[in-house]
């Protein structure tokens, strides 16, 4: 850690109190080095014993039977300074392996500041005292240490950014946007006092910087204010909604990975065969209808029609999810059809797979494990792309079926424009969409080992 500029700055900064104890310790004790003693002493008696010279002759003798092989010619002043880098080398080696066998033999160790630290950690007194007064620098080491429970933290702390930075840019805009929410709410026939009562109870008579600085405050407190058309908590309205999304989504995305996986995976085997034209065709259609029409058509034909499924949502009524899941998943599925289709070719030509055949694998072992496994990759990224993308809601879709989701309130309330409301789903949106990208991250570590070996290591 202390390598990292940033993270050494941070433990200094929360383990002050344990620094200062440790520098008064390490300056009381510097004077008394055993350590820098002993190598002196070892080096002098190499030295005094011959052991550079002998390596200087073994290092020139080597190096100009090397040059002799290669047929190469060297001036003497240059051989000179290569025979002493290499002599230099190999003597310093020497005394550090001597160093480090005594050092063991007698006890004796660096005293570096960090080495004071690790010394005073065997005092149960010391490690107490620290630990109460710096317990937040051993949480931080503790993190750290853990490199999945480290790479979450900072991608928390780098969400906080991208959330605050993605409210600032809304919240500028909106401010500097013509249009007036004041009048659009109370009308054009609103008198002055009206207009100056509206500003005053939600704070629009307030500067620039004061609005801002009161919009960060209630994000840091959760408190999102309350609608101008309405005067319900934004907070309260946008949980209530919330159960609604996520269940519509998570159907939704059943549906699409129970038809594009399989779609996938037997358009890939079996390439430019009928099977392979046909699903693509599907899938290109997929992508191509608009959602609106084809919710109206389920519509005509399963509520009105055959009166078999219900035309507008209820929560209470499993069935209501089962047309909206489908308009939802439909483009889904064709997205992530060609996707795993893509992904399957680029694997199935690699040598290792034709390796796993050679091996005498069964064709579906090949094809699942090694095939599918290996091209899970792109294919999670667009699920995890497009899962955040209907968690932020599906304002047409929650329309043609009469859903009371987020993506309808949202929109609904940016047409007034009602400003908390667009500011508070701006937020809700960056915050899923930052979550749902550090699990598909997470995820990448536990399908591929390389990954994961790169964030043990970052």
């Amino acid at each position: 850690m202390i390598r990292k500029p940033v993270y050494s700055i941070v433990l200094l900064i929360l383990g002050l109190p344990t620094a200062m104890i440790v520098l008064m310790k390490h300056v009381f004790t510097s004077k008394d080095n055993a350590y820098c003693d002993l190598k002196n002493k070892i080096y002098k008696e190499l030295m005094d014993c011959g052991e550079k010279d002998r390596l200087y002759d073994e290092a020139a003798s080597s190096y100009r039977k090397k040059l002799e092989f290669l047929n190469k010619n060297m001036k003497e002043a240059a051989f000179e300074n290569e025979v002493k880098k290499i002599t230099e080398k190999r003597f310093n080696e020497m005394v550090e392996y001597e160093l480090d066998k005594q050092s063991s033999e007698n006890n004796i160790y660096p005293s570096g500041i960090h080495d004071t630290f690790y010394k005073l950690l065997d005092n149960k007194a010391f490690f107490a005292i620290s630990f109460i007064t710096s317990i937040f620098m051993y949480m931080l080491i503790l993190i750290y240490g853990n490199p999945y429970l480290k790479y979450i933290i900072e991608r928390l702390l780098m969400m906080i950014f991208v959330v605050f930075g993605v409210a600032f840019l809304v919240f500028t805009i909106l401010y500097m946007s013509p249009s007036d929410p004041v009048i659009n709410i109370l009308g054009q026939e609103a008198t002055q006092e009206q207009i100056m009562a509206f500003n005053k109870a939600y704070g629009l008579d307030k500067s620039y910087f004061e609005q801002l600085l009161n919009f960060f405050k209630s994000l840091i407190t959760f408190d999102l204010g309350k609608s101008y058309v309405g005067n319900e908590n934004i907070f309260t309205a946008i949980m209530r909604k919330f159960p609604i999304t996520l269940q519509l989504t998570f159907a939704s995305l059943a549906v699409a990975i129970i038809i594009a996986i399989p779609s996938g995976i037997i358009s890939a085997i079996n390439q430019y065969s009928s099977f392979d034209y046909i699903f693509m065709l599907i899938a290109l259609i997929g992508l191509s209808i608009p959602n609106f029409w084809l919710g109206l058509i389920l519509i005509l034909n399963f509520s009105i029609k055959l009166n078999w499924l219900p035309a507008t949502f209820s929560a209470s009524n499993w069935l209501s999810f089962i047309m909206p899941a489908i308009v939802l998943g439909t483009g889904l599925s064709a997205t992530v059809a060609r996707m795993t289709r893509s992904s399957m070719l680029e694997v199935k030509f690699q040598d290792y797979i034709l390796t796993s055949r050679a091996k005498g694998l069964s064709e579906n072992r090949v094809i699942i494990k090694h095939i599918l496994g290996n091209a899970m990759i792109p294919i999670i990224t667009v699920i995890g792309i497009q899962f955040g993308g209907m968690m932020g809601g599906a304002a047409v879709t929650e329309k043609v079926f009469n859903i009371n989701g987020i993506g309808s309130y949202i929109v609904d309330k940016q047409f007034i424009p009602d400003i908390p409301v667009v500011l508070a789903g701006v937020v809700y949106v960056a915050i899923v969409i930052s979550i749902i990208n550090l699990i598909v991250d997470l995820l990448y570590a536990f399908l591929d080992p390389r990954i994961k070996s790169k964030m043990k290591n970052y």
